[in-house]
């Protein structure tokens, strides 16, 4: 006898991850399971409630700031579980509130019907180094905009450096043999 399906759409947050389920089936009925505790120990309670049904399950949850966590997760205990990017997820026009048990009944129900695109979830080494380089990124880009912050402070001051290149060592020289008019 084949097991029945059960679709389970995850709305995660920080600190909480609302339920809903989907069963098998174009007319099965897709209700809310409930809110729980944002940790990996509440989801595991959840999950053996819902093997002790009987059916297969399949988790989908929105790809967000919270990670890959759960996909990592749930997959490891041998459960299909997919990622969906937000921008992906088909949507009802005019329908701009956000709720997150119609955001978890939405999502199980798109899975079951096949609706859905999973992301590619990168394996832990890939998403180490997607980090290391999106930090690196991110702290040039400051360094861009405080250097152009203290040139512009400098020029309104009256200041220009008439040498070949900005932030050399014979710049920052000058730099520190600057005088202003104001102790402030």
């Amino acid at each position: 006898m084949k097991k029945s399906s059960m679709f389970v759409g995850l709305d995660i947050h920080k600190s909480s991850i609302e339920i809903a389920i989907a069963e098998a089936g174009r007319d099965g009925e897709v209700r809310s399971y409930g809110g729980i505790d944002g940790t990996l120990d509440a989801l595991d309670k959840v999950v053996r409630k819902l093997v002790s049904k009987g059916c297969d399950l399949h988790f989908v949850y929105e790809a967000g700031p919270c990670g890959y966590d759960v996909y990592r997760h749930l997959t490891a205990q041998g459960f299909d579980c997919a990622v969906v990017a937000p921008s992906k997820i088909p949507r009802q026009g005019g329908n701009r509130i956000k709720n997150d048990r119609r955001d978890a009944q939405m999502l199980a129900r798109l899975h079951r019907a096949g609706e859905l695109t999973a992301v590619y979830v990168p394996c832990v080494e890939d998403e180490a180094m997607r980090d290391l380089t999106r930090a690196r990124e991110d702290a040039k880009a400051l360094e861009r905009k405080a250097k152009q912050r203290i040139l512009a402070f400098l020029l309104r001051h009256g200041h220009c450096d008439s040498g070949k290149s900005p932030w050399s060592r014979a710049h920052f020289r000058w730099i520190s043999l600057l005088k202003m008019p104001h102790p402030a």
